[in-house]
């Protein structure tokens, strides 16, 4: 029981937080953490700024609440596949922050090495084809990402992000918006000026 509202109290805590920075405004996203034979996720019609612990529900990896009356976030399914497809994440966070929401509105993605550091942490953000919030096709169009990246956009949707622990879910999160804000601010600026396939590299050496 303690470990489940520890996962709980977590949930809340960050959600409070992507709340207060404007990462997940009103009703926007959802977030869930791996529990048992199946993982806890805010519930359907929830904000993650102002969750209460009754917004979260025990829900099997077959999509059915364990909890009678209480209705998982209706991206469910895509939170079970990231699960099922990477063993070793723990929590996912999907909001609609406005500078990758941005990005994923306008069909770009965020592949291009501008900054060492996103290089190293991201490698990049790919961009998922577009798909009906909800649907098993959006699943489909995103989890794929998941074998090489941790981090992906969905077209004309939002970001999600998954982690072994959500400080780092969340950590990624920030990184992936100012991330986008400082991509977009470099367009005003004449265009940013690219890392060279050699200087990328050299980066993502530094992870072994």
């Amino acid at each position: 029981m303690f470990y489940r509202q520890n996962l709980i109290s977590k949930i809340i805590k960050y959600g409070k937080i992507c709340g207060e920075k404007n990462l997940t405004p009103g009703y926007s996203g959802n977030i869930s953490a791996r529990y048992k034979d199946g993982m806890l996720i805010t519930t359907s019609g929830s904000a993650n700024g102002y969750l209460k612990k009754k917004e979260i529900v025990y829900t099997g990896f077959d999509g059915i609440s364990k909890e009678p009356g209480k209705k998982p976030s209706s991206e469910k399914l895509l939170h079970i596949a990231i699960y099922k497809k990477r063993p070793e994440f723990n929590f996912i966070i999907h909001v609609h922050a406005p500078y990758l929401s941005s990005f994923a509105s306008a069909g770009k993605d965020l592949m291009t090495p501008v900054m060492a550091e996103n290089v190293f942490y991201f490698g990049g953000i790919p961009l998922a084809e577009y798909a009906l919030p909800s649907s098993t096709e959006l699943v489909e169009n995103t989890v794929k990402y998941f074998d090489k990246y941790d981090a992906v956009l969905m077209a004309n949707h939002g970001f999600v992000v998954a982690s072994k622990t959500i400080e780092d879910a969340y950590m990624k999160l920030e990184l992936a918006e100012s991330y986008a804000q400082i991509v977009l601010n470099t367009g005003v600026l004449g265009g940013a000026k690219m890392l060279t396939e050699e200087q990328a590299n050299e980066v993502l050496s530094l992870r072994n």
